[in-house]
C-alpha cells in the first residue's frame, strides 16, 4: 500500500528518545546525591544497597533508550518494534500509577501533614491541594501524555512501512507478535532485578507468611530468575507452556505475598533488608506501608498483569 515516508519523524523521535535516556541517567545521579543529602540530614548513612535496585532500573533504561534512539534515527525495524513495546508499557504503567495516586496520595499527604514538628510545621489544606494538583499535572505529562504521543507515532502504519522499506532484512523482533515479545522482554527485564536482590536486600523475600533471608532468600531469588528466563525463552518460541508457567508462578507468588503481608507489613521487610531507622521513620509517616494496605496495593497491581497475560494468550498456538 502507498505510505508516507516518516524518516524525518523517526529522526526527531530518535533524538527525543536519546534525551529521555539522558534524563534516566540523570535520575541515577540525582538519587545518589539525594542519598548523600539524606545521610547529612538524618545523621545516619544509608547503605548504597538500599537504592541499588532503582539505580539498576534507571541505568538499564538509560542505556536502552540511547540505543533505541540511535536505531530510530537509522530507521531500523527492530527499533520501531521495541520503541512501540516501550511506549505501550510506559503508558500502561503511567495510567496505573495515576490511578493508584488518586487513591493513596490524599491519605499519604494527610499523614505527613499531621506529623508536623516545630522545625517543620504541618502543611495547610490549601498546600496539600496545591501539591496534589502539581503532582497530577507532572505525572500526567510524564506518564500519560508523552507515552501516548510515542505510541501514536510508532504505531502508525506509515512509520512501520518506512522502517520495513529502509530496513528490509528480517530481524529478531519479527519472530513473534509484539504483545508476546513485550511479555518476553518484561520477564527478561525482571531477571537482573532478582539477581540484584541478594546484594541490595540481603535476599529478603516474602514466602507464605514469613520472610526468607540470607542463603534461602538468595537461592529463592536465583530460582525466580531462572524461571523467568526459561518462560521468556518458551514464549519467544511461541510455546504455550511458557504462558502457563508464567500464570502459575504469578498466582502462586501473589498468594504467597498476600499471606505474608496479611500478617506483616513492609516496614518489617525493610528492617530485615537493613534500612536505617531514620529512613524507616520517614516511610512510616506516609502510612502506606503499615497494616494491610500493601495487600490492597498488591491485589490491585496483579489485575492488569493477569489481564495482559490473558490478552497475550490469543497470539499463542493451542498446542505446544
Amino acid at each position: 500500500m502507498p505510505y508516507k515516508d516518516r524518516s524525518v519523524g523517526l529522526i526527531i523521535f530518535g533524538i527525543l528518545t536519546i534525551l529521555l535516556g539522558g534524563l534516566a541517567g540523570l535520575f541515577v545521579l540525582l538519587m545518589l546525591a539525594g542519598q548523600a543529602a539524606s545521610a547529612r540530614t538524618t545523621g545516619a548513612s544509608a547503605p548504597l544497597s538500599t537504592i541499588l535496585p532503582v539505580i539498576s532500573i534507571y541505568g538499564i533504561l538509560a542505556v536502552a533508550l540511547v540505543w533505541l534512539g540511535i536505531g530510530s534515527i537509522m530507521a531500523r525495524r527492530w527499533a520501531r518494534a521495541l520503541l512501540l513495546i516501550f511506549s505501550w508499557s510506559w503508558l500502561g504503567m503511567g495510567l496505573f500509577v495515576v490511578v493508584i495516586m488518586a487513591f493513596f496520595m490524599p491519605k499519604i499527604l494527610a499523614n505527613v501533614s499531621s506529623s508536623g514538628t516545630t522545625d517543620h510545621p504541618a502543611m495547610t489544606s490549601s498546600m496539600i491541594v496545591g501539591m496534589m494538583i502539581g503532582m497530577f499535572l507532572v505525572f500526567g505529562v510524564l506518564f500519560v501524555i508523552l507515552p501516548a504521543v510515542w505510541t501514536f507515532f510508532y504505531y502508525s502504519r506509515h512509520v512501520k512501512a518506512t522502517c520495513e522499506t529502509r530496513d528490509p532484512a528480517t530481524r529478531w523482533t519479527d519472530a513473534c507478535p509484539l504483545p508476546v515479545l513485550g511479555l518476553c522482554l518484561w520477564l527478561l527485564f525482571s531477571v537482573p532485578m532478582m539477581l540484584v536482590m541478594p546484594l541490595a536486600g540481603h535476599g529478603v523475600m516474602p514466602f507464605f507468611g514469613m520472610f526468607l533471608t540470607g542463603l534461602p532468600g538468595t537461592l529463592f531469588c536465583l530460582a525466580i530468575a531462572a524461571l523467568w528466563s526459561y518462560a521468556a525463552w518458551l514464549l519467544y518460541k511461541l510455546d504455550v507452556r511458557g504462558w502457563w508457567l508464567v500464570l502459575i508462578a504469578l498466582c502462586v507468588g501473589m498468594a504467597s505475598a498476600l499471606v505474608t503481608f496479611a500478617q506483616h507489613d513492609m516496614l518489617e521487610m525493610y528492617r530485615l533488608m537493613g534500612y536505617p531507622e531514620a529512613q524507616m521513620e520517614q516511610m512510616q509517616k506516609t502510612g502506606l506501608l503499615i497494616g494491610n494496605r500493601m495487600c490492597w496495593l498488591m491485589s490491585l497491581s496483579v489485575l492488569p498483569l493477569l489481564g495482559y497475560l490473558f490478552f497475550v494468550k490469543k497470539f499463542l498456538p493451542h498446542k505446544s
